[in-house]
């Protein structure tokens, strides 16, 4: 790893506050690329140029890696050649020259209301991991919070007379979202058991934080006992609180600080609201969604007698 990349590296850890796992993935990404740099041209990441790095991608899509990882992967070249450009390693950054690969547009996968409250009144056994693993899903579904964020939660974190709960987000950046009384009732039931002490809100057996991965598979698991057959992760529960919010009637803007986007495009990913809720609002304002009250040729309303 050239020191150029190293620079970068502690640049997004010491000044951007970027999470353990984004910078696992800016690494293994810029080694990759380091990589094949060295077998085409022998030079550093400074010198490389659009031409080739048109070429890296050309061979990443030969080896059948899909769009997204292409898309990732420029993206993290793409932070780094702006990084070495803004400090003057580099006299402009070749990789504004460079298009990413266009990405299909998917609709964020959702549970249906009926099916959220299937995994979350699932009845929870009194042990502390039965406790803690309920405890989760409440405040995933209750705050949309991701899972490092979650993960991240230390019980001072929590305040019970406000009913809110500070999370830590990308960047560093902290947020206070509410917690409804549902996920505040599970969390007390989960810290009786556990106790009110310091470190970890969601600790493993060990008392250790608990991890994403861990936090994932319980989601996973919950979902299975549930009866659900659609796949589940945290992040399916982040895109039902949203979408929930959304069709409930909430701003876009509120959700947008909620989630902790930084731009409001990546929420208007939930403007996808269900058919039913469009049809609710629909025939709710228009004045002729309805034929009830509406004159027949004959003089008639559906439904009624003609005067």
């Amino acid at each position: 790893m050239t020191n150029a990349v190293e620079m970068f590296l502690r640049y997004q850890a010491v000044e951007r506050g970027a999470s353990a796992h984004t910078l696992r993935s800016y690494r293994t990404d810029l080694a990759e690329f380091q990589r094949f740099l060295a077998a085409h041209r022998g030079k550093p990441v400074e010198h490389v140029d659009a031409r080739l790095l048109r070429r890296y991608l050309a061979w990443l899509h030969n080896r059948g890696l899909a769009r997204t990882s292409i898309a990732r992967k420029l993206a993290a070249i793409r932070s780094c050649l702006s990084f070495l450009t803004r400090r003057g390693r580099l006299a402009k950054n070749p990789a504004r020259e460079v298009g990413a690969p266009r990405l299909p547009k998917k609709l964020v996968s959702f549970l249906p209301v009926d099916e959220t409250q299937a995994l979350l009144d699932r009845p929870a056994a009194a042990s502390v991991g039965r406790r803690r693993d309920q405890a989760i899903l409440e405040l995933l579904y209750a705050t949309g919070a991701r899972v490092a964020e979650l993960c991240g939660l230390n019980p001072a974190d929590l305040d019970r007379s406000q009913g809110t709960v500070r999370v830590r987000g990308k960047g560093g950046k902290e947020r206070i979202i509410p917690v409804g009384d549902a996920a505040l009732a599970a969390l007390d039931r989960y810290l009786a058991l556990r106790g009110k002490g310091d470190g970890p809100l969601f600790q493993n057996r060990l008392g250790g934080r608990l991890t994403s991965r861990s936090v994932h598979r319980i989601v996973k698991a919950s979902a299975r006992a549930a009866g659900l057959a659609r796949r589940v992760s945290p992040h399916t529960l982040r895109h039902t609180f949203a979408t929930h919010m959304l069709d409930a009637g909430a701003d876009l803007r509120l959700i947008q600080d909620l989630l902790g986007h930084s731009r409001l495009s990546t929420t208007q990913r939930y403007t996808h609201v269900s058919a039913d809720h469009l049809m609710r609002v629909y025939d709710a304002a228009h004045p002729r969604a309805s034929l009830e009250g509406v004159p027949t040729p004959s003089g008639t309303s559906p439904g009624g007698k003609g005067k």
